[in-house]
């Protein structure tokens, strides 16, 4: 019996829209890097780019559990002599929710450069539209999310 090993020819990349709204931030980080590394399909193979292209929707209306909304900070350095910066989450909810999502998909996908063509394939948008129409995504359902 033979190794099935897919080509690019045998790929069929699907468009996905995942609506962000209550939510968990962890549990809809990892359903999405699932998706776009693509181990939801039976050709799943691991040196292979075989995921699919993912919007995330009302990216400001997910949720953090607990009391992250205050005690959890995004933390990065500018790279000059004291340049260590700290933003609360509470703030980065309310300017940059997209990007707060993308830094959590960003974390569950692998440091290399599959990885990063796997990101290129998510968008996210703060509010309930996208101008992805004419890709005709279809809705993705996540497992255990809901709060």
């Amino acid at each position: 019996m033979k190794t099935f090993m897919p080509k690019a020819s045998d790929v069929s990349e699907k468009w996905w829209v995942v609506d962000a709204t209550d939510i968990p931030l962890g549990r809809l980080a990892s359903q999405v890097a699932m998706v776009l590394r693509g181990k939801n399909k039976p050709t799943y193979t691991p040196h292979a780019d075989m995921g699919d292209h993912v919007i995330v929707i009302n990216c400001d209306k997910v949720a953090l559990t607990g009391d992250k909304l205050h005690k959890k900070f995004y933390r990065y350095h500018t790279m000059y002599p004291g340049g260590d910066r700290e933003i609360q989450y509470k703030t980065l909810m309310q300017t940059k929710s997209d990007f707060v999502v993308e830094k959590a998909v960003k974390g569950m996908l692998p440091k290399t450069t599959l990885g990063r063509k796997m990101l290129k394939k998510l968008r996210t948008y703060k509010g309930a539209e996208h101008p992805h129409e004419a890709q005709n995504p279809q809705e993705l359902k996540l497992k255990g999310g809901r709060l």
